[in-house]
């Protein structure tokens, strides 16, 4: 027995025809929108690649580009099929196609909601590979003059000035990197001598930030060196002068970042699923009532519209033996390719 039944007269199909013509043009708004937010995403992330160690985190922005551009194909057709709606004698040619449309417009409408699931579940990786990157990228930071690390000084300056933020934690991941390059220092000083000597690796550590860790809001000078020592600088508390630096990790400024842009295309594909939804619905529908109408000699009759011709078990079983059926055909036809072949060696 048919699943979700409706009556429709002449005009209820001809609205639900309009209708859907005008959410399937929707929808391929909707799709352009989706792709544009993959790219402009996957561009966001590239931005910053230099301080991400993976490119697992591309998986949601790639999805949300295939996801874009077969949506806008899907309700291209579906706004195509409206129009021949409303000809009994033109909409018959769709027949043979409608199905494995709707079958494929569903499976893709579910490839949707794992793309908002994704852009969801995502901050574990993301965290993940910030904390490796901005931690090179701390490292590195003094490379200026090594091929193919010319420029992370320059991408660690800007971050930082950019988000607000300090480290890959907090400022004091400074402190356990040599920032400094060695052109810079004299060698010939008896503090760097005994500062690079104290260090088991020959590191030149320093109790200092860049100056991009500076808040311009700060009412003083920005304390860059000596940071920690309180006694080095005339009214200086680190622990209430919030304002001299950004407190802020810069993993913690970026994934808070990114997170924010994600759940925000999130929400908006998920609407975009909804209309998808809709669309497959009542394509389905109008299908089922226009197949009733074929054959007749009164167009303007009254037909059911239903959207499962079974019961839901009975069409996942059906579903199950049309795959089955399929995978034995498959099967059967690979098995005479395997004895020609053993034939033709025996042979030879």
């Amino acid at each position: 027995m048919a699943l979700f039944i409706l009556k429709f007269t002449f005009q209820k199909r001809v609205k639900l025809a309009q209708l859907l013509w005008l959410l399937s043009w929707l929808a391929v708004v909707a799709g352009i929108l989706t792709l544009g937010m993959g790219v402009y995403l996957k561009m966001e992330l590239r931005k910053r690649s230099e301080v991400m160690d993976n490119t697992e985190i591309h998986a949601v922005p790639n999805t949300l580009i295939v996801v874009g551009l077969v949506s806008i194909f899907i309700n291209f057709f579906a706004g195509r099929i409206c129009q021949d709606s409303l000809d009994i004698s033109r909409f018959p040619k769709w027949k043979t196609f409608m199905g494995p449309y709707l079958t494929g417009s569903f499976l893709f409408s579910f490839v949707m909601l794992v793309a908002v699931i994704m852009s969801y579940a995502m901050k574990g990786n993301l965290e993940t590979s910030l904390k490796i990157g901005l931690k090179n990228g701390i490292r590195f930071y003094k490379d200026t003059d090594t091929p193919g690390r010319c420029y992370q000084k320059k991408t660690i300056d800007l971050l930082q000035m950019e988000f607000h933020c300090c480290g890959n934690n907090n400022y004091k991941d400074w402190f356990e990197v040599q920032w400094v390059s060695n052109r810079y220092l004299d060698f010939t000083s008896k503090e760097v001598k005994d500062r690079i000597k104290s260090n088991v690796d020959g590191r030149y550590l320093v109790n200092s930030i860049p100056f991009s860790c500076c808040n311009p809001n700060s009412p003083r000078p920005c304390i860059q060196t000596q940071v920690t020592n309180n006694s080095a600088h005339y009214n200086y508390d680190v622990q209430t002068e919030e304002l001299n630096i950004w407190m802020t990790g810069c993993r913690e400024a970026l994934l808070s970042y990114y997170m924010g842009t994600m759940n925000t295309i999130g929400i908006g594909v998920m609407l975009v699923y909804i209309l998808q939804m809709s669309v497959i619905i009542c394509l389905r529908y109008l299908q089922t009532s226009i197949e009733g109408v074929i054959g007749q000699e009164n167009t303007e009759c009254d037909t059911d519209g239903y959207l499962l011709e079974k019961g839901i078990k009975e069409t996942f079983k059906s579903m199950m033996e049309k795959v089955k059926t399929v995978c034995k055909f498959n099967q059967v036809e690979s098995m005479p390719a395997d004895g020609e072949v053993e034939k033709a060696t025996s042979d030879s």
